[in-house]
């Protein structure tokens, strides 16, 4: 879009100082007339923009001058850090802090992409809760925060899920916070080793006073990109063999909404000549696979195991008399 290419244009030549016409041509994909075009718009905006003749000439910015942010704090480049995640900025304490920061942002703007940005904060919004859900605001999450941005240990007590509800002591270096669905996660390194604790989950968190040596490997959206996967995959631990139609083939990703279940599906068989297909699926568990594949109704038969397959059929049975006349 063209607000885009302007804005990407400015940025361009701030890192460049100079560049020849046909050199910013290339770089934003466009025709020279287009990029005498937009080299006009930010003239008329107020940018600086002058051309020079000759050998070594070309587009450039008036020296000196940059597009920068006038007095911005550390806490309003943290509130523009999360300004896709309005929630986050709430219950970290960056929901004030953030309007300061756009106004700035905004001054810096030239007319045409300003009214651009407005135009988009008033038609698009990123609401990251889940339906039916109230915002999780755990009482650990602000020592949690700030362990993460200082870089200092935390000691914390936790109720870890495979302890039989019991509380565990961890002394762990806070790598990270992920709010995924509304819910807060820490991901923290403990024993070498990084991990995630939903927040909501820790009783108790004390922030220490000596600070760690963040990996410098360590990329958070990379692990948590794959511990999702893996989350994922661990929970497919029964197997089953089913026959579906072509519709129930195309319903599967919406009944069954799972990352693993789609990697299975498109290493499946091709179909048959009359359109079925046989599917050997890995599901949660025999409960809840009878609970996902009855949401297809008469597009699966169950072909194993045999508990399954009658698990089926006695919820089946159920439902017919529960629908008789």
């Amino acid at each position: 879009m063209r607000a885009d290419r302007l804005l990407r244009l400015l940025f361009v030549l701030q890192a460049r100082k100079r560049a020849t016409a046909r050199e910013l041509a290339e770089e934003l994909e466009v025709s020279l007339r287009t990029l005498y075009r937009d080299v006009q718009s930010l003239s008329a905006s107020g940018v600086p923009l002058y051309a020079e003749r000759g050998p070594g000439g070309g587009i450039r910015l008036l020296e000196g001058w940059r597009m920068r942010l006038p007095g911005l704090t550390a806490d309003e480049a943290g509130a523009l850090a999360l300004s896709g995640a309005p929630a986050a900025q709430s219950a970290l304490g960056f929901a004030s802090v953030a309007l300061s920061a756009r106004a700035k942002l905004d001054a810096t703007l030239p007319a045409e992409l300003r009214g651009r940005a407005e135009r988009i904060r008033e038609r698009f919004l990123v609401d990251a809760a889940a339906w039916f859900k109230e915002q999780e605001l755990p009482p650990a999450l602000p020592t949690v925060a700030e362990g993460v941005w200082s870089q200092r240990r935390l000691d914390l007590r936790y109720l870890a899920s495979g302890a039989a509800g019991r509380a565990v002591r961890r002394r762990v270096e806070p790598l990270g916070l992920v709010m995924k669905a509304g819910v807060f996660y820490l991901v923290a390194q403990h024993r070498g080793r990084p991990k995630s604790y939903r927040v909501s989950k820790i009783q108790r968190a004390q922030l220490r006073a000596e600070p760690f040596e963040r990996p410098a490997e360590f990329e958070l959206s990379v692990f948590w990109a794959e511990s999702i996967r893996a989350f994922d995959a661990a929970l497919l631990r029964y197997a089953c063999r089913v026959r579906v139609s072509a519709r129930g083939f195309a319903s599967l990703p919406a009944v069954i909404p799972n990352e693993a279940l789609r990697a299975q599906l498109a290493a499946a068989r091709p179909a048959n000549p009359d359109g079925t297909r046989l599917l050997d699926l890995r599901l949660e568990s025999e409960a809840v696979a009878a609970g996902q594949l009855i949401a297809l109704g008469d597009e699966v038969e169950v072909l194993a195991p045999r508990a399954l397959r009658a698990r089926l059929h006695a919820l089946g049975v159920r439902m017919a008399a529960r629908h008789a006349r």
